[in-house]
């Protein structure tokens, strides 16, 4: 009887990886009309309905931790720490799913 911690490891041999005589190449894309990788990033950068629903989850998020926070405090209790950075995090959730539905990744441009 004993743990697995006063017990000595058991260091087995480890089989070494064969060797590799040719690299690995990636086969081209052959499909005519496929989206180039940006053109794809595009499309997901711009679906609405998902950064609705990203934006939204994450308001409601956000306010959910700001209102079990403030709970205490609608009872009475004075705010400690812990309640104002709870406070503090779920502003930040919700500012995040505001940030998310209004400004998408790809929209902003460069001034120069």
């Amino acid at each position: 009887m004993g743990s697995e911690v006063s017990r000595p490891l058991d260091r087995g041999k480890v089989a070494e990886p064969p060797e590799v005589t040719a690299p690995a190449k990636p086969a081209p894309l052959s499909v005519p009309g496929a989206p180039t990788p940006s053109a794809q990033g595009q499309l997901f950068n711009n679906c609405w309905s998902c950064r609705v629903l990203s934006g939204s989850g994450l308001i409601g998020a956000g306010l959910y931790v700001y209102a079990v926070a403030r709970r205490p405090m609608k009872l009475g209790y004075a705010p400690g720490p812990l309640n104002i950075t709870q406070m503090v995090v779920g502003i930040s959730i919700a500012t995040w799913g505001i940030v998310i539905m209004a400004y998408p990744k790809g929209k902003e441009y460069r001034v120069d």
